[in-house]
C-alpha cells in the first residue's frame, strides 16, 4: 500500500476484493484502532456540544441581566450576529482549511478533515452556533472527527496507509455525530448516503466507523453521569398519538412533497446566488448578513410574541418545544417563522460554518404544522411528512437519511407514519430534480473556485 500524504484528499482506490482485507491482520488492528478512536472523539464532541449550549445561555440570558437588562432586549441578536460574522470571516480567511464545509450544498463528509484544518472548523463553528445564526453543529462535527482521528494516527505512525487513514477518518466521524442524531444506524445512513460508497467497499469502511459509533455513545453515557449536563436526544415526547394513515394523509403527502421542493430550492437558490458575492467580500459581508438575521429575528419577535429562540440558532432544541405546543401557534407566527427564518437560513448556507440538516429539519415542522390548520391533516402528520421533505430538498437528495431522522424524532408513531412520509419524501425528491435542474453546476463552479485571498476583503 501507499503512505498517505500529510493532507488526505480523495479516497484511495480500493483493491479489487475489499472483502479479502476483513480477513487479513491489518484489518483487525483497524477494527480495534476505530473501537479506540471512538472513546477521544466522543469526548471532544460531546464537550464541544455542551460548550456551545453554554455559550448560547449565557450569551443570551445572563449577561444581559449581568450587565443590567431585566432579560435580553429584543435587538440584542443583532450585535450578536454581527460580531459572531466578523468571527466566522475572520476564521475563513486566515485559518486553514476555509472553516469547513460549505453548508448551501447539502452535506457532505470529509470536506477540511486534516488535522491543520482543526482550529479553523472549530472557530468557525463555534462562533456560528453561539451567534444565534442558523446552522446546525452536525457538519462541523463530522468533520472535527474526522480530523482528530487521523490526527490520532498520524501521531502514532506517521507513514499509516492511505487506506487505513481514510477508515480511522470515517469512524472518527461516525464517533462524533451518532449520538447527536440519536442512533449510530442513523449517522451510518448520513455519511454513507452523502459519500456515495456502496458495495463491498462500504462495510469495509463502515464496520470500523460502527464500532467506534457505539463506543463513543458508550462515552456519552458515562460522560452524562459523570457531569449531570444530561444527554442529546432528537426524540420528541407528549406528542398526540396516529394510528394509521387515510387516503387524504396520502393525498397531502403529495401536495407537502412539492410544497417542500418549493420552499427548499428557493432557501437554496438564495444561499447559491449570495455565495460568489460573500467570497469575493467576505469579511464584509458575512456581519452584514449576520445583520439582517438579527433584523428578521426583531421582526419575528415583534410580529408573533413568540421567544427568538424558535427564529435565531439551528432549531434542534425548539423542535420539541414547537411540536408539543404548537396548538399556541397562530397561522400567522407559523407564516412568519416560516419566512423570517427560511430567508435567514438561505443566507447563513452561504456565509456561516455549520451543517443544514436542523434547519431544514425545524422549518419541515413549521410548514406542516400551518398546513394543518386546513382540513383533512393531522398535525403530527404534518409536522412528520415536512420534515422528511424538506430535509430531502435541504440535504440535496438524502431521502434514506430524512425517513430515518422522522423516525428518530416521532418514535411512538413512527411505524404509523413512515408510509406517508415516504410518499413525501419521493415527491420532494422528484419535484426538487425538476426545480433544480442546474444546481449541481453551480455547485461544480463553486467548488472549483478558490477562496479569494485576505487582501480582496
Amino acid at each position: 500500500m501507499t503512505t498517505a500524504p500529510t493532507t488526505p484528499s480523495a479516497p484511495p482506490v480500493p483493491p479489487a476484493d475489499p472483502l479479502a482485507l476483513v480477513k487479513t491482520k491489518s484489518y483487525l488492528v483497524l477494527l480495534l484502532f476505530g473501537a479506540i478512536v471512538g472513546v477521544p472523539v466522543a469526548f471532544i464532541a460531546y464537550f464541544f456540544l455542551k460548550w456551545v449550549a453554554l455559550a448560547q445561555q449565557w450569551l443570551y440570558s445572563t449577561f444581559p441581566k449581568q450587565i443590567g437588562f431585566v432579560g435580553a432586549p429584543v435587538w440584542w441578536p443583532i450585535p450578536l450576529l454581527i460580531i459572531g460574522g466578523v468571527i466566522v470571516a475572520l476564521a475563513i480567511i486566515y485559518l486553514p482549511g476555509t472553516g469547513g464545509h460549505v453548508a448551501v450544498f447539502g452535506f457532505k463528509p470529509g470536506g477540511g478533515n486534516a488535522p491543520i484544518d482543526l482550529p479553523g472548523i472549530i472557530v468557525a463553528a463555534f462562533a456560528t452556533l453561539v451567534c444565534g445564526a442558523v446552522l446546525g453543529p452536525e457538519a462541523p462535527l463530522v468533520a472535527m472527527g474526522a480530523g482528530f482521528a487521523v490526527l490520532l494516527i498520524h501521531l502514532i505512525r506517521r507513514d499509516a496507509p492511505a487506506m487505513a487513514v481514510t477508515v480511522i477518518g470515517a469512524a472518527g466521524s461516525f464517533a462524533a455525530i451518532s449520538t447527536l442524531l440519536g442512533s449510530p444506524i442513523v449517522a451510518a445512513f448520513l455519511l454513507m448516503e452523502a459519500s456515495g460508497l456502496g458495495g463491498p467497499t462500504l462495510a469495509l469502511v463502515m464496520l470500523p466507523g460502527l464500532l467506534a459509533a457505539g463506543v463513543g455513545a458508550l462515552i456519552f453515557v458515562g460522560l452524562n453521569s459523570w457531569t449531570g449536563y444530561g444527554t442529546f436526544s432528537l426524540a420528541v415526547s407528549n406528542i398526540p398519538s396516529f394510528t394509521r394513515p387515510t387516503a387524504k394523509e396520502f393525498l397531502w403527502a403529495v401536495v407537502i412533497g412539492v410544497a417542500a421542493a418549493v420552499v427548499g430550492t428557493t432557501i437554496r437558490r438564495i444561499g447559491l446566488l449570495l455565495l460568489p458575492l460573500v467570497e469575493r467580500r467576505r469579511l464584509l459581508l458575512t456581519p452584514l448578513i449576520g445583520l439582517a438575521v438579527g433584523l428578521l429575528a426583531v421582526a419575528f419577535v415583534e410580529g408573533s410574541g413568540k421567544d427568538v429562540s424558535y427564529m435565531l440558532f439551528s432549531g434542534q432544541s425548539a423542535i420539541g418545544p414547537l411540536i408539543q405546543h404548537a396548538g399556541t401557534f397562530s397561522v400567522g407566527a407559523l407564516g412568519l417563522l416560516l419566512v423570517t427564518k427560511g430567508l435567514a437560513y438561505g443566507g447563513c448556507l452561504s456565509s456561516f460554518r455549520g451543517g443544514p440538516v436542523f434547519p431544514g429539519l425545524f422549518l419541515g415542522a413549521v410548514g406542516g404544522i400551518l398546513l394543518s390548520h386546513l382540513p383533512g391533516l393531522p398535525m403530527i402528520a404534518g409536522a412528520a411528512m415536512g420534515i422528511g421533505a424538506l430535509l430531502t430538498v435541504m440535504l440535496n437528495g438524502m431521502p434514506l437519511t430524512s425517513v430515518l431522522l422522522v423516525e428518530v424524532l416521532f418514535p411512538s408513531d413512527a411505524i404509523a407514519l413512515v408510509p406517508i412520509v415516504i410518499v413525501a419524501v419521493v415527491t420532494s425528491y422528484v419535484a426538487a430534480a425538476w426545480l433544480a435542474p442546474k444546481m449541481d453546476e453551480a455547485e461544480a463552479s463553486s467548488a472549483a473556485a478558490p477562496e479569494p485571498a485576505p487582501a480582496s476583503t
